[in-house]
């Protein structure tokens, strides 16, 4: 089952969204391919260190994450990937790696692509390697108010 304070966020914002089951998967393409899903609108989420402040790096499961851009974007000395034991007690109702693009749920700024707001809808990992939640593109930025990084 997807993420309860997420699901309950989304609910209490009267945000349509679906919920998708699939096979276990564990890299964002295969969970784009197993979802049924186009891999430029499954949104994956990328830990990153912000001047030393955890966030949020959204971006198409078919691209790389760019620091620099996201650092200019930041307008930060430095942004670096977040290890693992940085971020895994904040996320303790979620599985590692599977954290939905909600950083405001946990208190944590969002970067998000700006290819992301290309399609009208956003799909991503619901908490799980088995569950993706898909809403419409206006309603994630409208809830998350993402800063968004220019390609």
């Amino acid at each position: 089952m997807a993420n309860k304070k997420l699901i309950d966020y989304l609910e209490q914002n009267h945000v349509h969204y679906e919920s998708r089951h699939h096979d276990d998967s564990s890299t964002a393409l295969e969970t784009a391919r197993k979802a049924h899903v186009p891999s430029h609108e499954l949104a994956k989420t990328v830990l990153v260190n912000v001047d030393g402040e955890l966030a949020m790096a959204v971006l198409p499961a078919d691209e790389r994450i760019d620091l620099e851009k996201v650092r200019q974007t930041a307008r930060a000395r430095r942004v670096t990937l977040a290890t693992e034991s940085a971020f895994e007690e904040r996320f303790d109702d979620c599985e590692v790696g599977a954290m939905s693009p909600f950083g405001n749920l946990y208190g944590m700024d969002v970067y998000a692509s700006d290819h992301l707001a290309e399609d009208a809808q956003i799909a991503f990992s619901g908490g799980t390697h088995h569950e993706v939640i898909q809403l419409a593109y206006r309603d994630f930025e409208r809830l998350v108010h993402p800063k968004i990084v220019a390609s």
